[in-house]
């Protein structure tokens, strides 16, 4: 087997807008570089590579979790050393805990001979989920090992649904303030009237017909969310200007990027997707808050080999 591997583990957007939980993309950048060596030792060991302070205790670290559960159910005398180039800010909404844990496993099951499924590999990345907001949920790791745009049609049991999608931009403004995923649970409704959880549905079927339809109308009608956005956007300074004028620039529509607080607005060219940057960019410079932006496109591939 191989000893060692180098991996490509791109950011993502969870939930896009209606799809709290269930929906996920993934993206071309921002990316994270993971090395991952097997050892003939049952531990994992971490390292950052740029400094960033990443826990170095395996059991608290979004990458190392994953592997200790990989480890257990193998039941074999090996082990994994992981250097992580961090390039994904924890707190962005980008899916950083995502691209650590969802990396990690693609990496481990590669140098294993890929004996575990995609679907395994999203078993065991979900860990790392629990160790950065206390929940095991799919909704990034999925895309992030998957590619594309993948629906979390169930977690008791597992079922995840790669959905064919049209080959649009993705603009991101990341302004620079951190969200953390479980405090903006906390904030979430334990209990939603009907009337909003029938238009939520036929938003999330809506949008997931667009994406198979390659229906640009549909897809911007149905990037709306009238449960989770309107608790979370008051965390985000901006975010209404932002989608409002990134909508009338041409987007066909967005919102939060998982808890935030990125937002992404999804646009059918690369001109009208550099137009909307250049509204965030407005919006956020007018405010005095600092930022990043990316204009990207949705990858297909996810997780990437690279040495």
């Amino acid at each position: 087997m191989k000893k060692e591997v180098k991996v490509l583990a791109p950011g993502t957007v969870a939930n896009l807008v209606c799809g709290f939980d269930v929906l996920g993309l993934c993206l071309h950048e921002p990316n994270d570089i993971m090395e991952v060596k097997l050892l003939d030792k049952r531990e994992v060991i971490i390292h950052s590579a740029d400094g960033y302070p990443l826990p170095s205790d395996p059991t608290q670290n979004t990458a190392g979790a994953p592997l200790i559960e990989m480890i257990n159910e193998l039941n074999k005398n090996i082990g994994f050393e992981i250097t992580i180039h961090k390039k994904i800010k924890p707190g962005s909404g980008l899916g950083s805990s995502a691209a650590s844990a969802a990396g990690a496993t693609v990496a481990a099951n590669h140098l294993l001979g890929n004996i575990f499924s995609n679907q395994d590999l999203v078993r065991f990345a979900m860990y790392g989920e629990k160790v950065a907001s206390g929940v095991k949920h799919a909704d990034n790791v999925a895309p992030c090992i998957y590619g594309g745009v993948t629906l979390i049609r169930s977690i008791h049991p597992l079922d995840i649904v790669s959905i064919p999608c049209p080959d649009l931009f993705v603009t991101i403004v990341h302004p620079q303030i951190e969200v953390r995923t479980a405090d903006a649970r906390q904030i979430l409704r334990k209990e939603v009237l009907l009337k909003d959880a029938i238009r939520q549905w036929g938003n999330i079927a809506g949008l997931v017909a667009g994406f198979m339809q390659n229906d640009l109308d549909l897809i911007g009608r149905s990037l709306e969310d009238v449960i989770i956005e309107p608790v979370r956007s008051i965390l985000i300074p901006g975010f209404d200007a932002v989608k409002s004028k990134c909508k009338e620039a041409g987007a066909l529509g967005g919102g939060i990027s998982g808890s935030g607080p990125s937002i992404f607005m999804l646009s059918k060219d690369k001109a009208t997707a550099e137009i909307v940057e250049k509204v965030m960019k407005d919006i956020y410079d007018n405010i005095g808050l600092p930022y990043y932006t990316y204009v990207t496109t949705i990858n297909k591939s996810g997780v990437t080999i690279i040495d």
